[in-house]
């Protein structure tokens, strides 16, 4: 029988609601002593050699099985359908790291002497270094993390260990370990994302004077700065971070202490458990508490829209490196060949980003596939949480860091980008604004443009500025508008107005806050760098 001092959690002790709980068995750190014989305890939840009966005697033993050696041992099959250790002993940190404040307060309550909080608390900590060293060896029999741990700390503690869970459910502590390490992966994704703003600041650097051809659906539209472009990509990674750290917000308040369902049956200081783990607070509502996992959603949605960003600048460098454009040229780290082709350079890394933004979206939509249907209260579909959320951080941590190294050996084309920033008449509306300046309504002056593009497309002349100043003169006083007709009559007006037709004339009109003009980029370059050194590393 195990004390009712352990077995707190209605829903089965060690293991929190129904099918939650299995057989518990010895697991094993590499540097733990081989195990003696225990004397048998009524306190002792946890048993080497021999069986954990989580919820034994609630249920009939296994077909073909014999009664007295498996009662409550549910079928091979169940219980490896419901093992999660392969993927949640990632948590193993965390899960330790929230057993120790659980168990302070335990003392704090008065419930565990001072002697089982040094005991325990020096056990748990011992089983956090070997997990840092790596000094663990998972025992898949034993379903999940938290059964796991707890065997360890049996095994090197005897009976005391079985005190730990009490007042705790493993539906409330799943819930905090999960919260844990999702502030603990922010943390890490935002040191990338400072990483892949750095990188493309200082590419910017380098060559943010390059003239790149800006264009809209996907067709030449206006020269702008590659810097300008490069710092369109560093203002969407600033707000992936702010979305992370808003999402980091939400979720910095502590679940320990709500128990399966109802909350804790013992008079426990949640606050300060969550001071010690460092949550700003702790959750208003146990019911809630152990099911939200709205936290797991908000960060899927943030990384799923990094993961966008990045797989719009993957697509663009994918072109770019084409030779029909050759705008730059990926360094060979970053590059592969094939296995047929000697002549291939493939921008490989580039293509994996572009392609795992897809595995992100689709972890988004699995986890709000898996929440729209759940009652309140912990379900065991919760369980399916952690593999798209553990695999999208990765393939965003992972893509953050290929890209910054990517970007941070890039070489640039300057004249193959001059070139072609030059071709589709990119400058035509800053010759219309120029009529505009001259009393010319926009749409007036939109029409005779775009009758001198035509014009020049038919007489195979390639840039505006080349254009004879007659034709447009003839453009102008030809128009229904009489402010056009006007100005076609003063002398000199045709090569006045194509003089702005040019590419050095278009960037220095787009003279506003955030516009392509030089000095605004050189400045705003200069401004991404002082905010980066700011942040705190």
């Amino acid at each position: 029988m195990i004390d009712p001092a352990v077995a707190s959690d209605a829903d089965g002790g060690v293991g929190g609601c129904g099918p939650h709980s299995r057989t518990l068995r010895c697991a094993r750190s590499r540097s733990s002593p081989p195990p003696g014989p225990r004397r048998p305890s009524a306190t002792n939840a946890v048993t080497c050699g021999g069986h954990m009966r989580l919820w034994g005697g609630r249920f009939r033993a296994a077909k073909g099985r014999d009664p007295a050696d498996d009662e409550g041992v549910a079928d091979d099959a169940v219980a490896a359908f419901g093992r999660s250790i392969d993927v949640d002993a990632a948590l193993a940190p965390d899960d330790l790291d929230g057993s120790i404040a659980h168990v302070r307060g335990l003392g704090r309550a008065g419930i565990l002497t001072d002697a089982e909080v040094e005991a325990l608390v020096g056990g748990l900590r011992d089983l956090r270094r070997d997990v840092d060293n790596g000094e663990i060896r998972w025992d898949p029999a034993l379903e999940d993390v938290h059964l796991n741990l707890e065997a360890m700390l049996t095994e090197r503690l005897g009976p005391v260990a079985g005190k730990l869970h009490t007042g705790r459910s493993r539906n409330d502590q799943v819930a905090t370990d999960l919260r844990l390490w999702t502030r603990r992966a922010i943390d890490r994704v935002d040191g990338g994302l400072l990483a892949f703003e750095d990188a493309l600041v200082g590419l910017a650097e380098r060559e943010g004077d390059a003239v790149l051809p800006g264009s809209t659906h996907t067709q030449p539209a206006q020269p702008v700065l590659l810097g300008h472009h490069l710092l369109a990509y560093v203002e969407m990674a600033e707000r992936d971070r702010s979305r992370l750290a808003d999402a980091r917000r939400r979720l910095n308040v502590s679940p320990l202490g709500s128990g399966a369902l109802a909350g804790a049956g013992y008079p426990l200081d949640r606050e300060a458990t969550a001071h010690e783990l460092g949550f700003d607070g702790v959750t208003a509502n146990s019911i809630d508490a152990v099911g939200d996992r709205d936290f797991v959603v908000e960060v899927l949605a943030a990384v799923a829209l990094g993961m966008v960003h990045l797989s719009r600048l993957a697509e663009e460098i994918a072109w770019w490196s084409n030779p029909r454009f050759g705008f730059v040229r990926v360094a060979d780290a970053y590059s592969t060949g094939s296995s047929m082709l000697p002549n291939k350079r493939n921008p490989d890394p580039a293509e994996l980003v572009r392609g795992r933004s897809a595995r992100t979206i689709a972890a988004l939509t699995a986890m709000l596939g898996i929440l729209k249907g759940l009652p309140l209260g912990y379900q065991r579909d919760l369980q399916e949480d952690k593999p798209p959320l553990f695999g999208a951080v990765a393939a965003y941590e992972g893509s953050l860091g290929v890209l910054a190294g990517l970007i941070s050996t890039l070489s640039v084309d300057r004249d193959a980008m001059a070139t072609a920033a030059a071709e589709g008449y990119t400058t035509a509306t800053t010759l219309a604004d120029a009529l505009v300046r001259r009393g010319v309504p926009f749409r007036s002056a939109h029409h005779v443009v775009g009758e001198l593009v035509g014009r020049a497309e038919r007489d195979g002349i390639a840039e505006l500025s080349a254009m004879p100043p007659a034709v447009i003169e003839q453009l102008l006083a030809a128009s229904d508008e009489a402010a056009a007709r006007r100005l076609a009559a003063e002398p000199g007006i045709g090569a006045t107005l194509l003089a702005t037709a040019t590419i050095e004339s278009s960037l220095a009109a787009a003279d506003v806050t955030g516009g392509t003009a030089r000095a605004r980029v050189a400045d705003a370059i200069a401004a991404a760098r002082a905010r980066l050194e700011a942040v705190p590393r």
